[in-house]
């Protein structure tokens, strides 16, 4: 059973920093890319990284790059987007996702599209405000 648990959300001072752990069961991350996503209240999903499954080559979306960074722990089945000088604008709820067997390496920009993935967690919530 595949399942993704998404941890280390929370209020955090704009410039701060927090670490989401994306914890997976199910399947192999050596055969499957992991994206994160995140939700704000009145706007769509969004892609924000994701992790090759044969590379761990990592993908950014515009407004995170140079400040977000994804990793993996394949021994511990755990990806992980450290989260950096942090902005109002970030709030949001925060998803990782199980990429399909559609999503291939090299991704390009097939990673930020959502239909490519198909299994995700609840999510956490992070809320950077003063």
């Amino acid at each position: 059973q595949v399942q993704l648990v998404e941890s280390g959300g929370g209020l955090v001072q704009p410039g701060g920093s927090l670490r989401l752990s994306c914890a997976v069961s199910g399947f192999s991350l050596d055969d499957y890319g992991v994206g994160w996503f995140r939700q704000a209240p009145g706007k769509e999903r969004e892609g924000v990284a994701a992790i090759g499954y044969s590379t761990g080559a990592p993908y950014y979306a515009d407004p995170v790059k140079g400040r977000f960074t994804i990793s993996r722990d394949r021994a511990k089945n755990v990806v992980y987007l450290q989260m950096n000088s942090l902005k109002p604008e970030d709030t949001a709820i925060y998803y990782c996702l199980k990429g399909s067997s559609y999503l291939r390496e090299p991704y390009g920009g097939s990673w930020s599209r959502p239909h490519r993935y198909d299994a995700g967690g609840q999510g956490t919530q992070v809320t950077v405000s003063a």
